[in-house]
């Protein structure tokens, strides 16, 4: 059996696949990386604020995004993040272990369905 730490840690890894994943295609303030990994998960993935913010701060202590104020489409002030060569390189790193795992997770439950 699974630990409760160890779900977390596997959604925490995943979460920041996801944001760096919707870096990689130029900075956003935080609501735009929700609403990215919402739009193209097919309205699958919702990422809530109380898990956005905390994850993007720890992707910046780790030196893999960077953020600066800007004024967002509403002209409102907005910090808006943007990946670092640091994290280019662990995005495709993360990419590369995640869908390891991700299949490996696919055979486990195609086991027993072809019948």
């Amino acid at each position: 059996m699974t630990e409760p730490a160890d779900n977390l840690d596997l959604l925490q890894g995943t979460l920041d696949v996801l944001i760096l994943k919707t870096l990689s295609w130029g900075p956003r303030h935080g609501y735009a990386v929700a609403r990215w990994i919402h739009d193209v998960s097919g309205d699958v993935l919702r990422v809530e604020e109380g898990a956005l913010y905390p994850a993007l701060h720890r992707l910046e202590r780790r030196g893999w995004i960077e953020s600066e104020w800007g004024l967002s489409e509403n002209n409102r002030r907005a910090k808006y993040y943007q990946l670092t060569s640091l994290g280019r390189q662990q995005l495709g790193t993360k990419t590369t272990v995640w869908a390891q795992y991700a299949a490996a997770v696919s055979r486990v439950l195609a086991v027993g369905a072809e019948t």
